[in-house]
């Protein structure tokens, strides 16, 4: 198991959280949690804690916004053939889904697009161009992806097509011969909000589209609930707008999510009630780990194991029997999904640890030409849970390498590939994940020259997995308001994390356990006149059972949460770390 390090967040100014205590009248602890978010006011803290669909910007503050809808409205008058065009992750399915729903209402001639992973590749693809032709498409609008597409617009460009870009990767320097690209981290746009989803800027195209028609944008809410799914699986900052959209959308999931969605939950043994109460219609509360756990691997899994288009043809289904039908074949495709991921991890890991070079290497870079393209993404995320460091997992597709990146904190896995660009056919992600391929002949170099940047920037602290711990405080201090406003911090992700907790010389009570197979369960007390026999949860860490047994006092540090178990919701402790007292 790796050593961890804890590290307190101290950016929370004194005066600031003096002032937020005594004008919300709320704990010290919650208000320097407030403080730490940038919330410095009332009004600011309003805002956080009830976040309004009116604070959305104006979508035509987006560079290129009005050239993409008066684009979409010439074609809509004409009677043009629109292709919605989308990646095969969660993100690109949302939001083809989305424009799809919103446009089809106005224009009958629109289709959509989803590529193959395993013929056709990431992004925009030159089958898809010419399906397009063949098809009579004259316009296509790319959501999640296109934005280094500029070989293939040119292509379609010659073949009179017309290209909307709308997308939320880095763009480079050169400019796309697009009618409109629509991108938040262009250089040039001023936009005041940088990191929406795709599928939230497939949501700000909708906006836009019905302010020029000058309709009630009250009907956008049906949307919303795609849109917090694509926020939560991609895992995009939960701030600002992000925060509104994600806020409202589980509200809308909760109470009047599309019939794919509410399928994908009954599938999960997640049912509806028969009375909705104000907190859901479904037996228990929908929340963001939800989305990521349940809803988002099942949609991911059609466009790793067959085709994504299956995900959009759940998410765009209004009748129940046919969103059914759908939903047992794509949770057949996750069936098949988690056996691969097991089982190249286990190879993988088996690599590994033959191998000392690369087992105290700083980076994993590891290829077979028979790993299952659709699942190396996850493969890599699952080393980094044993080996900490930049990895990078190929495989072979289409007599190409082709791969899948993951990060740790602080270290850009994105800027680290963009260094060995010379060796590459094409790239593309984020900071912490990305894409990319090149010719076999080109492996060994990009091997060499990726562990060399990695080795120059990469410090030994980056290599030791970081708690970040908000607050100290004492078990006692949990009970009542305290758990009542921290709720409210909700929906919780990056920019807005659940709250990290240390509780100081604490004692484990009652019957200490290890359930399931790996987990410990135990209850808590602590010695400062603190709350007795806290319910507590470690996850992955049976193996310090005995040492838990053998101490007289630890350290703590857990996250609060709501345990429903047989219709009653109690308080438990989500253990993240333990330290113990030599």
């Amino acid at each position: 198991m790796l050593k961890k390090r804890w590290v307190l967040n101290e950016d929370a100014q004194e005066e600031i959280v003096e002032k937020l205590s005594t004008t919300l009248k709320i704990d010290h602890t919650l208000a320097r949690l407030l403080a730490q978010r940038g919330i410095s006011s009332y009004a600011e803290a309003r805002d956080f804690f009830r976040p309004s669909m009116d604070n959305l910007h104006d979508p035509f503050l987006l560079k290129d916004m009005d050239k993409a809808v008066t684009r979409i409205e010439q074609a809509i008058q004409q009677g043009e053939r629109i292709l919605v065009y989308g990646d095969y992750d969660v993100d690109g399915t949302t939001a083809v889904a989305l424009v799809y729903d919103l446009l089809k209402e106005f224009h009958p001639h629109i289709d959509y697009y989803i590529p193959d992973r395993y013929k056709e590749g990431y992004g925009i693809s030159f089958e898809s161009i010419d399906y397009a032709r063949e098809t009579g498409v004259s316009l296509i609008i790319s959501l999640d992806c296109g934005i280094k597409a500029h070989k293939q617009i040119d292509y379609a460009t010659k073949s009179g097509i017309d290209f909307i870009v709308v997308d939320h990767h880095r763009p480079d320097d050169i400019p796309l011969s697009a009618v409109a690209v629509v991108d938040p981290k262009q250089s040039d746009c001023n936009y005041p909000y940088r990191e929406l989803s795709g599928c939230g800027l497939g949501f700000k195209l909708a906006q836009a589209f019905y302010q020029r028609r000058k309709l009630s944008t009250d009907k956008l809410d049906r949307f919303l609930d795609l849109v917090v799914v694509s926020i939560a699986a991609d895992v995009v900052p939960i701030t600002g707008e992000n925060r509104i959209l994600a806020y409202h959308g589980l509200k809308r999931l909760n109470f009047n999510p599309r019939a794919g969605f509410e399928s994908i939950l009954f599938y999960s043994n997640v049912f509806r009630k028969a009375r909705p109460d104000d907190v859901s219609a479904f037996t228990r509360e929908i929340g963001i780990n939800d989305l990521m756990f349940l809803i988002g691997p099942k949609i991911n899994a059609a466009g790793r194991i067959e085709n994504g288009r299956k995900a959009v043809d759940l998410l765009v289904c209004e009748k129940m029997g046919q969103t059914h039908e759908l939903t047992i074949d794509i949770n057949d495709n996750n069936t098949e999904r988690r056996s691969l991921d097991t089982d190249i991890t286990r190879q993988a890991m088996q690599l590994i640890a033959g191998n000392p070079e690369l087992k105290d290497s700083k980076s994993t870079i590891l290829f077979d030409p028979n790993w299952h393209k659709g699942v190396i993404g996850i493969v890599a995320s699952r080393l980094i849970e044993t080996y900490y460091r930049p990895t990078i997992i190929f495989t072979e597709s289409n007599g190409m390498i082709t791969g899948s990146a993951r990060s740790v904190k602080d270290f850009d896995v994105y800027n680290a590939i963009d260094a060995c660009s010379d060796l590459l056919e094409h790239f593309g992600g984020h900071k912490y994940a990305a894409g990319l391929s090149l010719r076999p002949e080109n492996l060994e170099a990009f091997k060499h020259k990726f562990t060399g940047v990695v080795e120059e920037s990469l410090t030994e602290e980056m290599l030791i997995p970081q708690i970040e711990v908000h607050a100290e405080i004492r078990l006692r201090d949990i009970a009542g308001k305290f758990f009542r406003v921290l709720k409210q911090f909700a929906p919780f992700g990056p920019g807005n994390p659940n709250p990290v907790f240390v509780s100081r010389h604490c004692q484990a009570q009652g019957n200490v356990r290890v359930v399931g197979s790996k987990h410990l369960k135990f209850k808590v007390s602590q010695q400062s006149g603190g709350y007795a026999d806290m319910p507590a949860i470690a996850f992955q860490q049976g193996h310090q059972l005995q040492q838990l047994k053998n101490s007289q006092s630890f350290d703590l540090v857990y996250q609060i949460e709501e345990n429903s178990w047989n219709g009653r919701v109690s308080l438990q402790l989500n253990v993240k770390d333990m330290g113990f007292t030599p």
